[in-house]
């Protein structure tokens, strides 16, 4: 009879490895720059690590833009960086108005001050067994 000790460790150890579902969402900004003759047309680019999470929709002149999308990452795991960037749609090339980059951590809200001008407000859950 053999034991099933070996199998069991090596279940353990490949369940203490495995990662987390990173979620962001109820991303908003407010007093986004606006140019002399249109206002900002903004959208933001979410990111963690290297991998690339998607784009919000573009909110067409509104200073103060609101996204309900939601993003989904199932390797994400704790100190990984997450980075948002905030764009302004424009018909021949976008503007970048301001990174926002943290390592994610216990803090789950969080405002960030942009280059251009303006804050973007986010939040995200990491549920799994890092949490």
């Amino acid at each position: 009879m053999t034991s099933s000790l070996p199998l069991l460790l090596l279940a353990l150890c490949s369940l203490s490895a495995a990662e987390a579902q990173l979620t962001v969402f109820n991303l908003r900004a407010s007093d986004l720059p606006s140019g002399i003759v249109v206002t900002t047309d903004g959208y933001v680019k979410v990111f963690c690590g290297s991998a690339s999470l998607g784009e919000t929709s573009v909110r067409n002149n509104d200073p103060n833009p609101w996204w309900e999308e939601k993003f989904t990452y199932f390797q994400g795991q704790e100190n990984d960086v997450l980075r948002l960037e905030v764009h302004d749609s424009d018909i021949f090339f976008n503007d970048l108005l301001g990174v926002c980059q943290r390592q994610i951590n216990f803090m789950r809200e969080h405002d960030c001050f942009l280059e251009s001008g303006g804050l973007l407000h986010y939040s995200y859950t990491l549920n799994g067994n890092n949490q």
